[in-house]
């Protein structure tokens, strides 16, 4: 069933939260001074937690398309923000990582991330994560078998 009776679409809010989540992600990282987009925010936290990742294994931990971790890493780079080095396993693959200056960025906006992240769960228990989690997963999964 693709709409429940009187709710509307789970796409409509799935896209109405994520553009709100996202502007006010751009409205954060504008009032620290900080050029960053959500996208650009979400290699840098993945990188900051993993420290060094192949382009490979940013793109699936992100869930980004290679192209599209390609120009994010590009960015970033031009920003010094993050290096590509050749892998000396596998020249074929390159490793992402941090710059000192990139790590340095991190930690200047990880608070105001925080700020935000709690905001969205205001007014929400621990078991409405659970839930909310698990149903999002389902979703994800019902979808994702259809590749």
């Amino acid at each position: 069933m693709a709409q429940f009776k009187n709710n509307l679409p789970i796409g409509f809010l799935l896209e109405r939260t994520t553009r709100i989540v996202k502007l006010q992600f751009h409205k954060a990282f504008k009032n620290l001074k900080v050029d960053m987009t959500p996208e650009q925010w979400v290699i840098m936290d993945s990188l900051f937690q993993r420290n060094k990742l192949s382009q490979k294994d940013l793109a699936d931990v992100s869930y980004k398309n290679a192209p599209t971790i390609s120009r994010i890493i590009d960015v970033l780079s031009k920003k010094g923000w993050v290096v590509r080095e050749m892998s000396e396993k596998d020249r074929r693959v390159y490793i992402i990582s941090q710059t000192k200056k990139g790590r340095a960025v991190y930690k200047k906006v990880i608070g105001e991330v925080e700020r935000l992240r709690d905001l969205g769960w205001k007014g929400l228990s621990s078991k409405d994560y659970k839930d909310f989690t698990k149903i999002i997963n389902q979703v994800f999964d019902n979808y994702n078998a259809e590749e």
